[in-house]
Parts: C-alpha cells; sequence; structure tokens
C-alpha cells in the first residue's frame, strides 16, 4: 500500500498564517498550529525553504516571519520623541520597501541617559503590524556627538576632514590651552552653536598622537574595569584534569617579531597510516581562553565591549587584559598552556580525511618568526632542536596549496603597509609588508582549523557564529565591468566564482594601471561580516567557515570555543542559554566592532603617512589615478600606500567634462583624459599630519581654472572627501 503523503499547509495557508502573527515564530510553532507531526515536519521544512526564497517570508535565526515583521530583539536608532516626551525609534537593519515601523520606547533605566542618535539593543513588542512598544536593555553605540579637534587661531578645528567648519569655543574650555592642543570636545547641534570642551588629548607634536587621535575618534574602549583587571590578575593555568596531555608534542608558534601575545601553536608529521601514503598528521593549537572568560563576567563584559583587538602602529588596544594576552593565555614557549586543539588528517592534495577536538595541556617547544621559518624554508639557515618539524609543516602546506588551487580561492594582491617607528615615536619607513611563504603556511593551517570548527559545530547542530562572505552585488559588478572596459578588457560572467576573478586580475596586472584592478575588485567584494546563518565564504571558495584560531583578539573565536566545548561536553567555560538566544545580536556588534578597528587603523595609518611625507612638500611623485569623481582626481602613491587628491582646479588651463558611466575626466580644448589606473607625475603640495590629508598638482599643470572649474576656496587638504584603501587580510 503506498504510504500516504501528510497533508501540508500550501504556502497560500502558510503565508495567511504568518501574516495574522505578531512577532516571529519557530518551525515547532507552526508545526504545532497546524497539527503536524513526524515525517510531516520534514515536509513542512521544505515549503517554508521555497517561499523564503521567493522572497515571500523572511528567516530570522530559527524563527520565521512575512516581511516587515521585526524580530523580538533588535537595535534601534532613537530618532527623536512623540508628543508625551517618549523616545521613539526606528529598526536598524530595515531593508523591506514599504514604510518601517515606528517603535515606541518605555522609560528607561540606562545611564547616562538615552538621547537622539543613540542606537539600542530592545525587546519588542508588536501593538500591530506598524507599531511596536520597546523596553531598552542596553546601548550599542552612543550618538556621534563627540569629535577630536586641534585650537588653532581661538577656533576648533576638526582633525575630520569630513567637517568643513571651525568651532568656538563655549566657557568650559580651559585658560591654560594653547594653540596645537588637540582637545576632545562635544560638537555643536547647530552651526551657531558653542563646542564644549571634555578632555585634552594631548599637543599636535606629539609623536604618538596620531594614535591617540584615531583612538579617541572612534571611540575606542582604552580601559579595562577594575573587575575585569582583578579577574586576570587572578588567572592561573589549569591543572591536566580531564585534559589530554600534549607537553611532549614540540608544537611551536610563528608570529611577527614584534607579536606579544600567541593565538596558536603548530604540529606537523607525516601520517603512519598506510592508506594515506604522502599524507599529514596536524596538531592546531589555540588558546582556551574561554576557560578564563566566561560569559556575562566582567572580563567577558569587556571583551564583549570591544569585540576585538585594534592594532596601531605605536600600540596595540587588546580585546583582553594583558595578564591574559600576554600572559597565561599567550602560547609562550617552555610555559605550560591550556589549550583548545584540533588534530586533523589530510591526503597529499590537501583534503581533510578527518578531524576532532579536545582541551590539551601544552608546552610550546619554541618561539619562531616568520623571517627564521622562511629563511628555513629557503635553506639559507636551519632551525635547531626541532628535528624534521619544518620540513613536515612545509610539506603539510604544500599539500594545503594543492587543495587552495583546485577549489579557486580569490587572490587579490593589495598589499599591507608597515610603518616602522624609531624608539621616539619617529617614523623611519614606510613600506609593504614583506609576505613569505611561511606566513602562508599559517594562515592555511588556519583555515583548515576554522572549517573543521564550523563542521563540527553543524554536525553537532550548535549554534555557530559562522565567517560569512556574500557574492557580489549586480550593482558592484557593472561597475566592474564598465571599469574593466576602460582597460580593454571584457568581464561576462553573470555569476562569477573567485576563479573567474583571478583570470580577469591576471589580464589586468599586465597593463599599465594593473594594480588599480586589484583595488576595484576589492571594492567590488562584499565585506565579509560575522552571522549565525551560513551562506559560506565566496573569497574562500568555503561552503562552510568559523573563527576558531584567535580567541586572544576575536571575540567570535571565543563563542566558536564556547560552543565546541558544550557540543562536545569537554567541561567548563561552554555556551550559555542567553548567549545562544543573542547569536544574531551579537554578530551584528561584533561586526560593527571589527568596522570601527579597521577604520581607526587607516586613519591612524593616513596620519603616520603624512607625518613622514610632510618634509618632502614639493617633490614630484609618480601617482596613479584611484578614483575620478566631480572634484578631482584620487591618487594613489603606492610606494607609501598613501592616497591624496588632486583638485579639479589645478588641471589646468581648460574646460573639463566629467563622464560619470566611464570614469573619465577630458578636456575639450587639449583632450587630455584623466582616467583610474593612469599614472602622472605631481607635485606634492601639502601633507597634514592631523589630518592624514595628502594634496598634489600635476607637474605640467600651470594650476589655472577656466569655465566652470571650481576654484578650491579652503586648500587645507583635511577638507578633502576621503577615500578608503585596503581591508586587511587578517580580517578574512
Amino acid at each position: 500500500m503506498a504510504k500516504k503523503t501528510p497533508k501540508i499547509p500550501t504556502p497560500e495557508e502558510l503565508i495567511a498564517f504568518l501574516n495574522e502573527q505578531t512577532k516571529q515564530v519557530s518551525k515547532r510553532e507552526i508545526a504545532r498550529a497546524f497539527g503536524l507531526k513526524g515525517d510531516s515536519t520534514a515536509y513542512l521544512k521544505h515549503v517554508l525553504k521555497e517561499i523564503e526564497t521567493q522572497g515571500l517570508i523572511q528567516k530570522q535565526g530559527r524563527h520565521f516571519a512575512t516581511k516587515g515583521l521585526l524580530a523580538d530583539r533588535l537595535n534601534v536608532e532613537i530618532t527623536g520623541q512623540d508628543a508625551n516626551g517618549s523616545y521613539i525609534g526606528r529598526p536598524v537593519h530595515w531593508k523591506e520597501p514599504e514604510a518601517e515601523p515606528q517603535i515606541i520606547l518605555k522609560k528607561s533605566t540606562i545611564r547616562p541617559a538615552l538621547k537622539i542618535g543613540d542606537i539600542v539593543l530592545c525587546k519588542v513588542h508588536a501593538l500591530n503590524r506598524h507599531l511596536y512598544e520597546a523596553e531598552a536593555l542596553r546601548r550599542v553605540q552612543e550618538a556621534e556627538s563627540k569629535m577630536v579637534g586641534v585650537l588653532f587661531d581661538g577656533r576648533i578645528m576638526s582633525v575630520d576632514r569630513r567637517f568643513k567648519e571651525a568651532f568656538f569655543m563655549d566657557s568650559s574650555f580651559p585658560k591654560d590651552l594653547n594653540s596645537g592642543d588637540v582637545v576632545l570636545i562635544t560638537r555643536p547641534e547647530s552651526e551657531k552653536g558653542l563646542a564644549h570642551f571634555v578632555e585634552k588629548i594631548g599637543k599636535s607634536t606629539d609623536s604618538n598622537i596620531a594614535s591617540l587621535i584615531s583612538i579617541f575618534a572612534h571611540s575606542l574602549p582604552v580601559f579595562f574595569t577594575k573587575e575585569a583587571l582583578s579577574i586576570a590578575k587572578k588567572a592561573k593555568v589549569p591543572p591536566l584534569d580531564n585534559r589530554t596531555d600534549l607537553r611532549s608534542v614540540p608544537l611551536v608558534t610563528i608570529d611577527g617579531k614584534d607579536a606579544r601575545d600567541f593565538d596558536d601553536a603548530v604540529f606537523a608529521e607525516p601520517d603512519t597510516d598506510e592508506h594515506n601514503k604522502n599524507g599529514w598528521h596536524i596538531y592546531v593549537a589555540i588558546a582556551d581562553v574561554a576557560w578564563y572568560v566566561h560569559f556575562g563576567s566582567s572580563l567577558d563584559k569587556d571583551a564583549f565591549l570591544r569585540g576585538n583587538s585594534t592594532y596601531f602602529p605605536d600600540r596595540v588596544l587588546p580585546m583582553l587584559p594583558e595578564d591574559l594576552s600576554n600572559g597565561v593565555c599567550s602560547l609562550n614557549p617552555k610555559q605550560d598552556r591550556a589549550a583548545m586543539v584540533c588534530e586533523l588528517w589530510i591526503d597529499k592534495n590537501g583534503h581533510k580525511l578527518k578531524h576532532h577536538f579536545f582541551r590539551a595541556l601544552i608546552r610550546s617547544a619554541a618561539r619562531l618568526t616568520y623571517d627564521e621559518v622562511e629563511a628555513d624554508f629557503k635553506g639559507k639557515t636551519k632551525i635547531s632542536g626541532l628535528g624534521n618539524l619544518i620540513d613536515s609543516l612545509k610539506g603539510a602546506y604544500q599539500s594545503l596549496l594543492k587543495a587552495r588551487l583546485a577549489r579557486g580561492v580569490l587572490e587579490i594582491d593589495v598589499p599591507e603597509m608597515q610603518v616602522e617607528l624609531d624608539n621616539k615615536g619617529k617614523v623611519l619607513s614606510i613600506h609593504p609588508r614583506e609576505r613569505f611563504e611561511s606566513h602562508k603556511m599559517i594562515e592555511e593551517l588556519m583555515i583548515l582549523a576554522n572549517v573543521a570548527a564550523a563542521e563540527t559545530l553543524e554536525k553537532l547542530k550548535m549554534p555557530t557564529m559562522y565567517r560569512v562572505h556574500d557574492r557580489p552585488s549586480e550593482e558592484k559588478l557593472e561597475n566592474l565591468r564598465n571599469f574593466l572596459k576602460m582597460m580593454g578588457l571584457s568581464f561576462k560572467a553573470d555569476n562569477p566564482t573567485p576563479e573567474n576573478f583571478n583570470e580577469i586580475l591576471e589580464k589586468a596586472r599586465k597593463k599599465a594601471g594593473g594594480k588599480t584592478a586589484d583595488e576595484f575588485i576589492l571594492r567590488t567584494q562584499a565585506q565579509a561580516e560575522y552571522s549565525p546563518e551560513n551562506i559560506g565564504h565566496f573569497g574562500l571558495s568555503l561552503e562552510k567557515y568559523a573563527h576558531f584560531t584567535s580567541p586572544i583578539r576575536r571575540y567570535a573565536d571565543i563563542m566558536v570555543h564556547r560552543a565546541l566545548i558544550s557540543g562536545l561536553k569537554l567541561g567548563e567555560g561552554g555556551l550559555s542559554e542567553k548567549e545562544a538566544d543573542a547569536f544574531q545580536e551579537i554578530a551584528e556588534h561584533i561586526s560593527a566592532t571589527e568596522r570601527q578597528s579597521a577604520s581607526a587603523e587607516q586613519d591612524a595609518l593616513d596620519r603616520y603617512v603624512a607625518s613622514f611625507l610632510e618634509k618632502r612638500t614639493g617633490a614630484v611623485f609618480d601617482v596613479r589615478i584611484s578614483s575620478v569623481t566631480r572634484f578631482g582626481l584620487f591618487v594613489s602613491l603606492d610606494e607609501y600606500g598613501a592616497d591624496g587628491l588632486v583638485p579639479f582646479n589645478t588641471l589646468g588651463n581648460d574646460y573639463f567634462q566629467f563622464d560619470e558611466e566611464k570614469g573619465i575626466l577630458r578636456g575639450e580644448r587639449t583632450h587630455q583624459t584623466f582616467v583610474c589606473g593612469q599614472h602622472f607625475n605631481a607635485v606634492l603640495k601639502e601633507a597634514v599630519p592631523l589630518t592624514g590629508g595628502l594634496l598634489f598638482t600635476p607637474v605640467s599643470s600651470k594650476n589655472q581654472s577656466r569655465g566652470n572649474q571650481r576654484r578650491q576656496k579652503n586648500k587645507h587638504p583635511s577638507r578633502a572627501p576621503k577615500q578608503r584603501r585596503t581591508v586587511r587580510g587578517r580580517r578574512s
């Protein structure tokens, strides 16, 4: 007798049911409402997936709703007050075409008091589908009211190039301030308002002022709470107990010369299994931060607030106090350390055969640098005392490279710049950071362990903080096609793969201005972020990917560790139910803190570059056009990783027309053209360390303007629009 197909609600019935709800509902709640049991729930999952794919309903976490219904908890931006004095707000991540619902906030106990512009995590309750009542749980982001400025001619000039006006000072400013002092102010809400003094940051001549400005301008947390520092100070390495003893295994850390904390240690040896000829047995040991940082503790709250460590040329703002980050959590050589270990086996072609996770006690055999390992790779010097370990690591890496090549990883080459300082903080040099095979080896080993972590958590059906990277949008792809057309190249792939991008990059690099193609394709990519919903990692060509390998400096990795500990029943420090329920909000927060840190790091780099080039004002440089706009040319100084502006009115005595679609500036009389990727000689006219602004003029220009060309009234480069450069490789 044929098996009777369970009666499943039609898509229309499901949508009608969800339309009646005033909150998002789970699949279990839907099944209960329709009386579905057993195999019927599998059919229900299929139908829900189908109508979700059609865009008729939305899924957030494990809950469903028709479009426009808000989640129980979400981030709300306070936009004003109603007639009763209550704050009203809007959902921060609203993406629907219809008008966004209004949110009325109940009286809040959050201190300091909420204000317009704040972003607040709220628990919301629907009064109807267009009006919600909300309880503010915590402030996620304070309104952008503070600003860094420098005292100049009795007024405050912002160090942010977006602000053109100078601010007058109210009576709160100390009388002993001097011209050149850098201060934090409360920015006036109106043009006629007065700036209010908050605190003095330093002097414009201080060697560390570039980093300090970035820290204060981006509101980065600097100090840990007393409670967090106290917990960190008392932390001790745990006893062996139920941990695996790996102290006899010669694991090694491999980092930069200036590294102070060591997240990961690695080991490789040939696999002795006769069925895996030329394969490898690998250990990737990661600091067991979750043992020390428990959810909800003062340590955890401070780490969550930061979201990640932030790196400047002269300092690090660590996510964890130094007693942890440089102490008991750091895998220092010859010292017992608690670790989460991923043990892996790969074949000769780099394919993972099996893996498992466990807690261990390790003792790093040596602290190696990338330079030392690279010298060993090239046969220049041999690292002694480790047997064949370096050769085995190199062999495992070469196998992993085969797998990387086979799956087709996006290979964009935009170098990271390194600033070298003397002992007084003065810039000695700025140059592209060297990329060794030893760097790539560690990256491949970390990617291998990260994939294993995501696979394990998915198999265990544990909440997972994925590292996701979406495909490029069609709009960005169209812009890329227009750019490549100017280079005489075509890009016809409708649904491009990383390999398609690599092919066009290889062709573009053979042409003049090829470096611009790398930068343009980088800008074409979506931004990688954290999410409890997996969409894969486009750039790495991976279906499942999570961050497991850097819990000292990334909060996402601590969450992955906690989930593994709970799922595998490895003891203390696992994932709490409260944390698991808040994965979406946590993902949004740590994605935002990552962007905040990247922006602060880039701002500091811009200021260090301007400081280094200030004494070379008047010198001629070879510049490359990175962007053409209506107000001028953004140019790159590849030697130093600097960006600058060539104003429209310095391009010569001609009438220039801007073709926005093609991104070309063309002179009517001279027929002179300016296009992305083009090189020309330019004079550095101005470099301002406080803003990071660089101003150039073409060598052949007579600096005359004509017709409707706009004159630059304020020649201070701090007022020029700013262009972003690279995303750090470590943020993949």
